[in-house]
């Protein structure tokens, strides 16, 4: 690894990429093709590391001619952004067929009009990940397809993410990935280097970042997240252990437990023994 990948990449999360890439590969094939019946992968690319990295394991996974591209700008997305995502497209050979640019602003501001004044930035940006991932959904019925979700564990844990919007695809093969982790793969598979040195932002607003957001950067989160969630120490000792402060480590646990909702199928209050694939063990009260 170059002595600048590392600055994005910390020590104790680095990878064997080309072992990952091809059991990551392997598995959404399978999944594709044995466990779903399907044939054709629908990914929606913004231009970003993860849409980028799921991109190339689609093709890797199913070949690029089952592999279904969908750019899908709003007003706020860079111009920058579709021009990587383009140049993905043409680094992964996938046929021009297999690929659709559609601006998703006509529908989302016919939804949010819908809402009266009653809007804010944030709703106004939720309902543009959930028209997104509408119309990804929309594709693969259409093609006999599953969409395939770009969420990485970073965000994922964190809850840095639309729920029933970008949280919302059939599969994530990325989601046990940290974001330091996905460009190590990203870097090492020889996707463009623009792609995985960016700083990550969702572009659901002009001018938004997501370490602004988050308040911290990515490298400082994963190094976190992975001391806390993956070897169970304690927010003293990783706070000592980074040279950060107790507080931050605290703020970043709590917005775990915060998000912990998004992170599970919705609730269904169960009256029945065995009802909507609920588990057979029940109270031993019940007889």
């Amino acid at each position: 690894m170059s002595p600048e990948l590392e600055k994005i990449v910390p020590s104790e999360l680095q990878i064997n990429t080309s072992r990952v890439a091809d059991f990551l590969a392997r598995r959404l094939a399978s999944y594709i093709n044995e466990y779903s019946k399907r044939r054709r992968t629908i990914v929606g690319l913004s231009g970003g590391v993860d849409s980028a990295v799921v991109a190339y394991l689609s093709t890797k996974a199913v070949g690029p001619e089952n592999t279904h591209l969908y750019l899908l700008p709003s007003n706020s997305t860079p111009r920058e952004d579709m021009e990587d995502a383009k140049a993905v497209v043409e680094l992964l050979k996938v046929p021009e067929d297999n690929c659709r640019l559609v601006s998703i602003d006509r529908h989302a501001a016919e939804l949010a009009s819908s809402l009266g004044k009653r809007q804010d930035r944030l709703t106004l940006a939720n309902i543009k990940a959930r028209v997104r991932m509408i119309l990804l959904h929309g594709f693969a019925g259409v093609l006999g397809g599953l969409v395939v979700g770009t969420g990485d564990k970073s965000e994922i844990t964190i809850g840095y993410f639309t729920k029933f919007g970008d949280g919302g695809a059939d599969l994530f093969p990325i989601g046990d990935l940290y974001k330091s982790q996905v460009r190590q793969i990203a870097a090492e598979v020889g996707l463009p280097e623009r792609v995985y040195r960016k700083l990550p932002s969702p572009a659901l607003w002009e001018g938004q970042s997501a370490e602004s957001e988050l308040g911290i950067d990515y490298p400082t989160l994963d190094r976190i997240l992975y001391r806390r969630f993956d070897l169970w120490w304690d927010e003293k000792s990783i706070a000592t252990d980074l040279g950060v402060a107790l507080s931050q480590v605290e703020r970043i646990v709590e917005q775990v437990k915060k998000t912990q909702h998004k992170r599970y199928p919705p609730e269904i209050f169960k009256l029945s023994f065995r009802s909507h694939g609920s588990d057979w063990r029940y109270p031993r009260e019940w007889g």
